[in-house]
């Protein structure tokens, strides 16, 4: 690695656009909490909702002495149903973001000046869940 004297305004101007464009590792840090409670809260929410298909499930082995409320049951299974699939979708999209958090701390920590293969190139983003 060769040093060179460079003047302070140049090399403040080149601090200041790369404090710009890259997030500190403190902030990475938050992001991976956040990243980590919203995932305790998916996780909370989607056993209530297994919970919840269990006792509807319940319910529907029963027979129900009224239509009406058979329907509403159904009603009830297909909203479940369509919520734990949208929290599922939620969870794994956090997931891949957690995934690419970790790669971009990991090639921060190595200090590499070259992405690990199968990951996006400098130039490209790397797309989020």
């Amino acid at each position: 690695m060769m040093r060179a004297l460079v003047p302070a305004r140049l090399r403040k101007a080149v601090r200041t656009w790369f404090d710009s464009r890259y997030i500190s590792v403190a902030d990475h840090r938050q992001d991976i909490r956040d990243a980590l409670w919203e995932v305790q809260t998916l996780r909370r929410e989607v056993t209530g909702l297994q919970a919840e298909v269990e006792r509807l499930r319940k319910a529907v082995a029963k027979p129900a002495p009224r239509p009406t409320t058979a329907a509403a049951d159904k009603a009830r299974l297909d909203d479940t149903h369509r919520l734990a699939q949208e929290t599922a979708k939620a969870l794994d999209g956090v997931l891949q973001n957690e995934v690419l958090v970790w790669q971009a701390i990991d090639d921060l920590r190595a200090g590499r000046s070259t992405p690990v293969p199968g990951q996006a190139t400098g130039g490209e983003e790397r797309p989020c869940a």
